[in-house]
């Protein structure tokens, strides 16, 4: 129903039960070894006036079971194979937006924290790394409250790391969120994931303003509906000069699988066939538009143009230039 499970434990559990899969080489393949001292957590461009930063907060490991659970298992691991991915288990990337354009620094979600994985919660280091100073973001925008996207919104002491910048939350993703008693609702297993949103709302120093489809951020920054992965997802949309880039949050989740394969739904969508409607419209609206489009969970950065291929799409990742 929500995104993920709340320990790692779980997951290792998980994969440690699955059956090894059949193709020779398949994961040696798609796994290679990471440098030593890491490599640079942000990436910048432009697009029109906007200077862009793509900030990682950090990956996480989970289960590929979750992938395309509407479809056989089989084709599934097949199609990951011969995408030189592991079939077993997936990597995904924490790919954040950052915007300056004007007087505005708009900052789309703010990772994990120290709450989730060991692996994640670096999204304020690598902001400072690309010199950026976090504390002079002026506009904070949640796309939604999975861990992954807003348990990084309060400190040690429960007070929201970055006081003086305005928030933003969907009116839908909150009301779902807030509602009376919900944490009795959901599956105990999912209990956690409702105190944290429910924590991270409620934390001292964030004034959250609920918004809706087409409310303006800032000049050139507005967020739109993009309900399925929860109630009230929203992707945000930047527009300068002419050009377009859509952060689509966990609307798409998959840089290959949810392009060639759009009716696929996963186990983290609350709502699989409104995920599927959802997603279409975007790719659609993306490939007519020659709209850009990052993926939160994208391989980083993350960042790239949508091609149509009949009833099916595909991924291009965007050209890196240097001065």
């Amino acid at each position: 129903m929500m995104l993920l499970r709340p320990t790692r434990r779980s997951f290792l559990k998980t994969a440690a039960a699955m059956p090894a899969f059949a193709l020779p080489g398949a994961q040696a393949i798609a796994e290679l070894g990471g440098p030593e001292g890491g490599n640079p957590g942000y990436f910048r461009f432009t697009l029109g006036e906007a200077k862009i930063t793509i900030v990682s907060d950090g990956f996480f490991s989970v289960p590929t079971t979750g992938v395309g659970i509407n479809a056989d298992p089989a084709e599934v691991q097949a199609f990951l194979a011969a995408h030189f991915m592991s079939p077993e288990m997936g990597y995904s990337h924490t790919n954040h937006l950052y915007v300056e354009l004007g007087d505005a620094k708009v900052l789309v979600d703010v990772g994990s924290g120290s709450r989730f994985f060991d692996t994640t919660g670096r999204v304020w280091a690598n902001m400072e790394a690309a010199g950026i100073d976090p504390m002079e973001t002026t506009h904070v925008v949640i796309t939604h409250a999975h861990p992954d996207h807003i348990w990084g919104v309060r400190d040690d002491f429960d007070e929201a790391i970055i006081p003086d910048a305005a928030y933003y939350l969907g009116e839908a993703e909150h009301g779902y969120w807030m509602q009376d008693d919900l944490v009795s609702k959901v599956t105990p297993e999912l209990q956690q994931f409702v105190v944290g949103a429910q924590n991270s709302i409620n934390v001292d120093g964030a004034e959250w303003e609920l918004v809706s489809d087409g409310f303006e951020i800032a000049p050139g920054v507005r967020v739109i509906d993009t309900p399925g992965h929860t109630p009230g997802h929203m992707s945000v949309v930047v527009e300068s000069g002419g050009q377009q880039l859509i952060a689509l949050g966990d609307a798409m989740t998959h840089a290959y699988a949810n392009f060639a394969h759009p009716e696929w739904f996963n186990g983290t969508d609350t709502d699989g066939d409104l995920t599927v409607a959802t997603r279409k419209r975007l790719l659609d609206m993306a490939s007519a538009d020659w709209m850009a489009v990052l993926g939160y969970h994208f391989p980083f950065p993350g960042v790239g143009h949508v091609k149509r291929e009949g009833d099916s799409y595909s991924f291009i990742p965007a050209m890196w230039q240097f001065d």
